[in-house]
């Protein structure tokens, strides 16, 4: 597991990332070595494998805050609220802060274009995207509040964020207008937010 440590500890990992984010961004993810990373970086190959379990997660290090995000919005929702809607508002307040996660952070075009020039980026992402698929799931089946089928609605969320998040990518490396890739981005949430709602009320109903 990746060493998070104290506070000279998180300082180090964010240092490491900073300086990889930089490198993969100039020269492109898969013609930078690890090596070069911990030169760059003034430490030891040992000491950013004691930060990263693996070298896309140099890049991609906020991933796995998505995992904790999720959980969280399930397990603290209120009152008569449905998992798929608080996930539903959970998605469309990152696209109101304009969140990295979002996708429509103003900054972020480099990184899409590094992340899509790389077969071992794209592997990860469609990895990490079964992981939380799962992390999902497993939450879902616990849940005392949800009755509906918690593999299925796992996959039919992951699926449905997945497809908005592919086309507003699309779309910013296509150069479009930020505010008119938000307003789609946040009206194509919705639909597939309602889509997953209303198959998941059927599914129950019909079970």
């Amino acid at each position: 597991m990746p060493n998070r440590g104290d506070r000279g500890g998180a300082k180090t990992r964010a240092r490491i990332a900073e300086v990889a984010s930089e490198l993969f961004l100039e020269r492109g993810f898969d013609d930078v070595t690890i090596a070069e990373v911990a030169a760059a970086a003034g430490v030891s190959k040992v000491t950013v494998f004691s930060h990263f379990e693996r070298k896309e997660d140099l890049l991609l290090d906020r991933l796995p805050d998505v995992v904790d995000i999720v959980r969280t919005a399930v397990r603290e929702r209120t009152g008569d609220s449905s998992a798929v809607e608080t996930l539903r508002r959970t998605a469309l307040a990152f696209a109101e802060e304009r969140h990295v996660l979002s996708g429509l952070n103003g900054d972020i075009e480099p990184m899409m274009r590094t992340v899509t020039a790389s077969p071992a980026l794209i592997a990860r992402l469609r990895a990490f995207a079964y992981e939380i698929e799962t992390e999902l799931a497993a939450e879902l089946a616990t849940d005392p509040k949800f009755s509906g089928d918690s593999t299925l609605t796992a996959a039919l969320l992951v699926a449905a964020y997945r497809t908005v998040a592919v086309e507003t990518v699309r779309r910013r490396l296509d150069g479009d207008d930020l505010t008119d890739v938000a307003t789609a981005h946040r009206q194509r949430l919705n639909r597939a937010f309602d889509a997953v709602e209303h198959g998941v009320h059927r599914t129950a109903a019909s079970a």
